[in-house]
């Protein structure tokens, strides 16, 4: 039948750590340490990329290459990635269980996809050794997907790479990338779920994209709210979204929305628009 198959869920960002805040205050506090100061938009521009892939693209940004140079006198090099990162992971690792609590809707959603007879994968940013800490807690508190795999499990290719979704299709035993919905919270989400040739869906309400934690999201007037949501929006269409959804119970109304375009002969991409 021509119907969705699976849906593959980022982690941070889209089903756990409301407003991907585990990685990010860490990312801030390294480059600190090493005498430079960043910025919460900075910290966050690279966000869904393996996290060293994260520091390099930091390094690479105009502005702070040009602070690091000036202060230590040369362009950064590979070495500085590699410092950097040494100091990320154990900073990481020490507080990520903190930052495993599913965000609002994503179990009843996945159940209510499981229900439907759907796969669920994952893909992330994380490494293995950071999953080992974020599978189980998540588990403990009533979320896990089907089957997740790592940075680690493509030889380093993480995203805007499609393999991890690749790996992702075969473990399901998925028939089509067009049987497939990739689901995320960056703009990195987005290009790996339109590299890979799958539905691509950005989720606004708690991504790191938008960069709010859930306090502030609901303390905003609805005005405000609307602006945020809008301008998270725009940022995931022009990155190549098929669609953005609110939060996760318009999922699977948006899956049956596909569904309907599939049987009409739309494919993702030009012709899902």
């Amino acid at each position: 039948m021509n119907n969705i198959e699976g849906v593959l869920f980022d982690w941070a960002g889209t089903t756990v750590d409301f407003g991907c805040f585990a990685p990010v205050n860490v990312f801030i506090d390294i480059f600190k340490n090493a005498g430079i100061e960043v910025s919460m938009e900075e910290a966050r521009a690279p966000m869904g990329l393996l996290k060293i892939d994260h520091i390099r693209a930091m390094l690479s940004m105009p502005r702070i290459s040009a602070e690091w140079e000036e202060k230590f006198g040369k362009a950064f090099n590979e070495q500085d990635v590699e410092n950097l990162y040494a100091e990320f992971e154990p900073a990481l690792l020490s507080s990520l269980a903190e930052y495993t609590d599913p965000i609002p809707e994503v179990i009843e959603t996945v159940s209510n996809l499981r229900s439907r007879g759907l796969k669920i994968g994952s893909t992330t940013g994380y490494t293995q050794t950071m999953m080992d800490v974020v599978v189980p807690n998540a588990l403990k508190k009533g979320y896990g997907p089907d089957f997740y795999i790592t940075p680690d499990g493509t030889n380093s290719l993480g995203r805007p790479y499609p393999y991890m979704i690749y790996r992702n299709m075969e473990a399901l035993k998925l028939t089509s990338a067009w049987k497939v919905v990739k689901v995320g919270d960056t703009t990195s989400d987005i290009k790996e779920g339109v590299n890979a040739g799958v539905w691509s869906v950005g989720v606004i309400i708690g991504s790191s994209e938008m960069g709010l934690s859930l306090n502030k999201f609901n303390a905003l007037s609805e005005s405000d709210k609307e602006g945020i949501i809008s301008k998270t929006e725009e940022s995931f269409l022009k990155k190549g979204a098929d669609f953005t959804i609110k939060s996760m119970r318009d999922l699977p109304q948006l899956i049956e929305k596909i569904n309907v375009l599939i049987a009409e002969g739309k494919r993702p991409g030009v012709s899902s628009k």
